[in-house]
């Protein structure tokens, strides 16, 4: 069985974190759909196509990876696209109380038998967050460790 999973988020911007989900998924399933989520209720640092680009060229490396807008309810994009798997990231033990509710909230919407796989965050990018690396950049901080080089040269001098 092909293992096609979806790893969800806003990714603005993109982090070294989840960069490093998306690494990790890339070894452990066959394709892994990197969908960039549309919420335009939600005032952004990048567009929504500059964020996809910016994945793009961050996983240009990983060649089962491929970048999708997710548009609408998670559940329908899973349904509609085939996914077997969505991947959570976890940064800290905070993140696994809300995160558990949202997968067994979705476990009842997927049509098919999906399931939710969270993996840690490494320890070296376990603190980092988008708004953090927002902040730190935007205040002319050192971005090297926080954010994909190509991330960090759209993010230097543009205001958060």
């Amino acid at each position: 069985m092909v293992t096609k999973a979806l790893y969800a988020g806003s990714f603005d911007p993109m982090t070294l974190g989840h960069l490093d989900i998306i690494e990790r998924a890339a070894n452990i399933f066959d394709e892994v759909v990197v969908g960039v989520v549309v919420n335009l209720e939600k005032h952004t640092m990048f567009s929504f196509e500059e964020r996809m680009e910016m994945i793009q060229e961050a996983t240009v490396h990983l060649p089962n990876v491929k970048v999708m807008m997710c548009d609408g309810l998670l559940a329908d994009f899973v349904n509609e696209n085939g996914f077997n798997v969505v991947v959570r990231g976890l940064r800290c033990v905070s993140d696994f109380d809300s995160e558990q509710s949202m997968a067994q909230l979705h476990k009842h919407l997927y049509r098919d038998k999906t399931e939710t796989v969270f993996l840690m965050a490494d320890a070296q990018h376990s603190f980092i967050s988008s708004t953090m690396a927002k902040q730190v950049i935007s205040l002319g901080g050192d971005g090297e460790k926080l954010v994909p080089a190509n991330v960090l040269k759209k993010m230097r001098g543009r205001a958060y």
